[in-house]
């Protein structure tokens, strides 16, 4: 009796698990069914352009020899353009698939970009570059921020994995199917007689084995890619946890070598001042010191040689005053910490050698360690130009978007400005280092030479200096 109920209850076991197989292996079809049918137009459209318009153009150019350059030219913008429609949707649709289907919410966010403003010269900005033409300043900064926006770049690396792994996928698991559904019909039409020993009879009961093992693994095999393309879009849409060990201990290093420049160059800063200090202010308030006690030995014996020395000592006390007030302004200009980094800048300009025009477009001040790295580098630079360049004009832009300081600096002279050449150009590059800016210098041979400065950083207090000074 107990037997008896163990082989009911086993055999109802092994029903439900294939119900519950059957079941899943339907689902998982259905699914990948509606993945290639929404695939198609993903696909087709690009494609359709891409051909349209290269046979387009080929027709139009038929008489000119480049017309095949013009045709390819012309199939890749439209195939790009068509394709960049789908980028969004693609991706929007993959994520309400995963949490609809397994649960698995993918939270995106995109970065902000960054309205066109022009500048005092009536040029376009688009947060990253200036532009003459409204439509192509709108143009570059939608591509500039598609390519710089973490999500974006996602979803345009989804759009291109997605097609071919759909249709692998699909391939594979239809061809299982479709391969059964043969089987089973050769099977049917290609028997001759039922006769117990007739070859028909084998080969008709393989053929049904074969098919039925074909849909089989073809249904078994369904959820399992439908899973497979969830992983894969989860792994490329996922923002979280998307930075790879090689990245990280890249930036671990990075990080070390910053802070051990910001160290080294304050322990050199402060062996400067010492020094300064030391060989300056301090040995004349020493001379200074020995003066004071002779002029008291001189006050009764001889006032004549008591006054003149008092008149020594007056001038040495200027001049140590004068050399403290010279290093203080070393070490941060006194101008710079009262009125910031523009009118910082602009009368460093009026001190150059060479003519100077400074464009300053700063809504609030940056932080005072900001200010005072983009100030010593514009110093540097300003210097190279009058020493190094040959040059006879020298531009000065300073503007603040998208969360970043943005100095130019622009010479006429001779270009071939190169880091490996001296000290200046790397010492602001360690400079900015510590801050996580950037240093991009464009100098070819005959110039002319523009070197750009970028920090990231947020504005602190309330102050507005836009102008645009020539000095």
């Amino acid at each position: 009796m107990a037997a008896t109920e163990s082989r009911i209850s086993g055999g109802a076991g092994v029903r439900v698990r294939t119900e519950a197989a059957l079941t899943a292996g339907g689902l998982g079809l259905t699914r990948l069914a509606l993945l290639v049918l929404v695939m198609v137009p993903t696909v087709a459209v690009p494609a359709f352009c891409t051909v349209f318009a290269g046979a387009t153009v080929a027709w139009m150019l038929d008489a000119y020899y480049p017309a095949a350059l013009f045709a390819l030219v012309a199939a890749a913008v439209a195939g790009l353009a068509s394709a960049g429609a789908f980028v969004r949707s693609s991706a929007r649709r993959t994520r309400a698939q995963l949490a609809g289907w397994y649960g698995i919410r993918l939270p995106v966010s995109y970065s902000p970009r960054p309205a066109l403003e022009t500048d005092a010269r009536g040029h376009w900005w688009t947060g990253y570059s200036y532009h003459r033409s409204h439509n192509v300043a709108r143009l570059a900064q939608l591509l500039h921020w598609a390519v710089r926006d973490r999500a974006t770049r996602s979803e345009m690396l989804w759009l291109v994995v997605s097609p071919p792994l759909v249709l692998a996928l699909g391939v594979v698991v239809a061809g299982l199917l479709a391969g059964g559904v043969v089987s089973l019909i050769v099977g049917a039409v290609s028997y001759k007689s039922y006769g117990p020993s007739s070859t028909s009879v084998v080969t008709l009961v393989g053929s049904i084995l074969l098919g039925f093992a074909l849909i089989a693994l073809g249904l078994l095999l369904a959820p399992n890619a439908v899973r497979l393309y969830a992983e894969a879009g989860r792994r490329v849409l996922d923002q979280d946890g998307r930075a790879t060990h090689a990245q990280l201990t890249r930036r671990v290093a990075e990080l070390t070598e910053t802070r051990a420049d910001a160290v080294g160059d304050q322990a050199a800063e402060l062996r400067r001042i010492e020094r300064d200090l030391h060989d300056g202010a301090q040995a004349r308030l020493v001379a200074i010191g020995m003066t004071l006690g002779t002029i008291e030995h001189l006050m009764e014996t001889d006032p004549a040689a008591a006054r003149e020395l008092l008149s020594e000592a007056r001038q040495s006390s200027a001049r140590a005053l004068q050399e403290l007030r010279d290093l203080v302004r070393g070490i941060h200009p006194p101008v710079l910490a009262e009125r910031g980094l523009g009118d910082a800048v602009r009368a460093l300009a009026l001190d150059s050698a060479l003519p100077t025009e400074v464009c300053v477009s700063l809504p609030d001040r940056p932080p005072a360690p900001v200010e005072a790295t983009a100030y010593f580098s514009i110093c540097e630079l300003l210097a190279n130009a009058a020493k190094h360049s040959g040059a006879e004009q020298v531009w000065v832009d300073i503007l603040y978007r998208a969360g970043r300081l943005r100095v130019t600096v622009t010479d006429d002279g001779v270009g071939v400005a190169d880091p490996t050449r001296g000290t200046g150009l790397r010492g602001i590059e360690r400079r900015l280092g510590t801050f996580d800016g950037v240093l991009a210098i464009d100098s070819t041979s005959g110039g002319p030479t523009t070197i750009t400065l970028e920090l990231p950083c947020e504005l602190s207090s309330p102050r507005t200096s836009t102008s645009f000074e020539k000095v």
